[in-house]
C-alpha cells in the first residue's frame, strides 16, 4: 500500500512527501526534550519537598530517559506508517493529504490562491479553493482533510515543515504553475 499516488512515466509532476527518518528522528528529540524536562521537574520538586532522590532513584532515571523517547516515538511512527503527509502537483492540478488525512485533488482553476504560514518543522501550507464544489476528496483511509474556516473562506492545511524537497521548493513549485496567485 503506498502513502501517496506514484509518479506516471513522462509525467510533469512533482511529489513532496515527509521522510519517515526524518519524522521519526524529530518526534524522537520532541520526546525526549519534553520526558527531560517532566523529569527533571519531578526531581525538583521531590528536592522542594525535602526529600532529595537516592542514588538508585537516579539510576532509574537515566534508564527511563534512554528507553521512554524512543519506545513513544516508535509507537508512534507505527501508528503513522502509511499516513504521512505528501503533495503532487501535475498538469491537471493539485493533490495533497495533510498527515493521517485523506487525499483532495484541486485543478489549478480551481486555486484561489496558496501561502505558508509557520517556521520550521511546524511549516503548514494553506490552499484555499475557489469552491469547495470544486474540491475531490480522493477514497482512502484517513479522516476528512483538515479544512480551516476563516472570513475570506474555507482552506486546506498540509503539514510541509518536513516535507522533502522543502517547503521552499514547494512553494516556488507552486509558483511556477500559477505565478499570480502564491
Amino acid at each position: 500500500m503506498d502513502d501517496h499516488p506514484p509518479l506516471e512515466a513522462g509525467e510533469d509532476a512533482t511529489l513532496f512527501t515527509q521522510p519517515r527518518a526524518e519524522v521519526f528522528v524529530t518526534v524522537l528529540w520532541v520526546c525526549a526534550a519534553v520526558f527531560f524536562v517532566c523529569r527533571g521537574l519531578s526531581l525538583l520538586v521531590q528536592v522542594l519537598l525535602g526529600r532529595p532522590p537516592t542514588l538508585s532513584e537516579l539510576v532509574v532515571v537515566a534508564e527511563t530517559m534512554l528507553v521512554v523517547p524512543p519506545v513513544v516515538a516508535s509507537v508512534l511512527m507505527l501508528l503513522l506508517w502509511h499516513r504521512l503527509g505528501w503533495l503532487k502537483s501535475t498538469v491537471q492540478g493539485l493533490e495533497f493529504a495533510a498527515t493521517g488525512r485523506r487525499g483532495v485533488h484541486l485543478g489549478w482553476a480551481s486555486v484561489a490562491s496558496v501561502g505558508l504560514r509557520r517556521w520550521g518543522p511546524f511549516a503548514e501550507l494553506v490552499v484555499t479553493p475557489t469552491d469547495m464544489a470544486a474540491v475531490t476528496e480522493l477514497p482512502g483511509p484517513g479522516r476528512r482533510p483538515r479544512v480551516l474556516r476563516r472570513e475570506s473562506g474555507s482552506a486546506f492545511v498540509i503539514d510541509v515543515g518536513m516535507m522533502s524537497p522543502g517547503p521552499r521548493t514547494l512553494l516556488a513549485e507552486l509558483h511556477r504553475r500559477i505565478p499570480s496567485r502564491v
